[in-house]
């Protein structure tokens, strides 16, 4: 299969990425880092600042390795611990800026190949947070938000791409031990590793997409 996969520097990208490489799939993925070293024969790893790039130029990056794209992963996101009325403006719209925009330029980009696929896969990585009824928490509303409305775009797309043979699903991660949630919460430790759920999310993107559409998928161990 061709996947295209973003945020791979580290954390749950870096996993998938590798379950991905190891299933013998070809794979291009996206990274905030310009420093990454690629160590692997059947992929591309491209720098991308998710803050800051133009949707035309990341298609003819896609357009160049791929003629279809039978899974797309929006891994990439960045997660903001602060209190409400600490947040500014700016800080809001860096975080929907990753989170959901880059999402939506990602999808965008690739949609040609994703039309050319005879089955094709995308799978936002969301989070519990933006599940509807969970547990929330003092110092995610951005990034909450921003998940939720990730959630909602699913659910859009998902409708909008059924003519396409293109599923649209979301998969709402509980915690996580990655580095990103660890700079955010000192201390805390999550259940999961990021190898663990990177099994998951691998196979569910490969050899679930028959089976849901349009779905938002909890997927955590604690109760929403």
């Amino acid at each position: 299969m061709n996947i295209v996969i973003t945020g791979v520097s580290k954390g749950i990208g870096a996993a998938v990425l590798d379950k991905f490489v190891q299933g013998g799939h070809r794979v291009l993925a996206f990274s905030s880092s310009k420093s990454i070293i690629n160590n692997y024969k059947n992929a591309v790893i491209k720098p991308l600042d998710f803050y800051d790039f133009e949707e035309d130029a990341i298609a003819q990056v896609i357009a160049g390795e791929f003629k279809q794209v039978d899974i797309l992963v929006n891994n990439a996101g960045v997660l903001l611990n602060a209190s409400f009325e600490d947040t500014t403006a700016g800080d809001w719209e860096k975080t929907f800026t990753v989170n959901l925009f880059g999402t939506v330029k990602i999808i965008k980009s690739a949609l040609p190949q994703l039309k050319a696929s005879p089955d094709a896969h995308i799978v936002n990585i969301g989070s519990m947070g933006g599940f509807q009824g969970s547990s929330k928490f003092p110092g995610l509303a951005a990034y909450s938000a921003s998940k939720a409305a990730v959630a909602n775009l699913t659910e859009c797309l998902a409708e909008e791409f059924k003519n396409d043979n293109i599923h649209v699903n979301c998969l709402a991660l509980g915690a996580v031990n990655t580095e990103m949630l660890n700079a955010a919460f000192p201390g805390y430790k999550a259940p999961v590793e990021s190898n663990e759920i990177a099994e998951f999310i691998s196979d569910f993107c490969i050899n679930k997409r028959k089976f849901f559409n349009g779905k938002i998928i909890p997927v955590a161990v604690s109760t929403p």
